[in-house]
């Protein structure tokens, strides 16, 4: 059985509840949301052939450093990163390392910081210099897909018409889900309930109410959606090794549909733009 609490006084655990958070944690996730859109949109510059995932990686947490942050990746269950970066058939998790961007390349920057105890959850699609229609047609899809089930966020309905909104778009375009990976609650957690999927149908799920906070990030690949988990434990990739995109905005509910704390200030998280 789902319950529900005010944010207030649940203990700072993921206890399976879902936490319902007030106009005061709004304006806290504004900030380090905020945060986390700026830094996504100095990367834009940097993300060229040549540039190292290692000095993406050293950005983020130099950037977080100087506005009184802490990346929330950084020594989480021992992951060593301030961020993931994956670059083309990689889905998520990617691990920052000394290896060049080459001209044609897609990454994914994930990037979450926590302010004032408030965890803002974002990533981007970055195209390194000319990208190939392929991949440039897969990022608009996938940004489209996150678009479709942000727009089906409302009181009332069920979390299912989230993923059943990019489910049925995404297949629409021949492109498939990745199953193995969701969005999830964030807040004072980095990852809390509710899980967030991206297929399914509209009557699945739980009921989604004012002050409920969760990131949407559906993983987009132009072939199958079965992925694999490398030796390092983290890494995961298309089986079938066809490109992998994934765009993610963390999203409050509100009385009359959602807020989006993630959107770039520069109005550059959208696909089609030049880097």
């Amino acid at each position: 059985m789902v319950t529900y609490q005010e944010a207030a006084t649940a203990p700072l655990k993921n206890t399976g509840q879902i936490r319902l958070y007030d106009e005061d944690a709004f304006a806290g996730m504004r900030k380090a949301c905020q945060l986390t859109a700026r830094a996504l949109d100095e990367l834009a510059a940097m993300v060229q052939p040549g540039t190292t995932t290692e000095e993406i990686d050293r950005f983020v947490f130099q950037f977080g450093m100087d506005h009184g942050a802490i990346p929330a990746t950084l020594n989480y269950r021992g992951y060593t990163k301030s961020s993931c970066t994956s670059i083309n058939h990689v889905v998520c998790h990617g691990i920052p390392d000394a290896k060049p961007l080459r001209e044609g390349d897609i990454v994914n920057i994930d990037v979450t910081y926590i302010l004032d105890g408030w965890h803002g959850d974002s990533s981007r699609m970055y195209p390194v210099g000319r990208i190939k229609r392929a991949a440039e047609r897969l990022l608009e899809v996938t940004h489209e897909s996150m678009m479709r089930g942000i727009a089906a966020v409302e009181p009332g309905e069920r979390t299912g018409a989230i993923g059943a909104a990019i489910q049925s778009y995404a297949e629409a375009e021949r492109c498939s889900v990745v199953r193995d990976f969701c969005g999830h609650g964030v807040g004072l957690l980095f990852h809390d309930a509710p899980n967030i999927l991206h297929y399914g149908s509209r009557n699945e799920g739980v009921e989604m109410r004012p002050g409920m906070i969760f990131t949407i990030e559906p993983m987009i690949n132009l072939g199958r959606p079965h992925v694999k988990v490398l030796s390092d434990g983290w890494t995961a990739v298309t089986r079938d090794r066809s490109l992998s995109a994934q765009y993610e905005h963390t999203v409050g509910v509100t009385d009359t549909g959602c807020e989006i704390f993630t959107l770039s200030p520069g109005g550059l998280d959208r696909p089609g733009l030049p880097n």
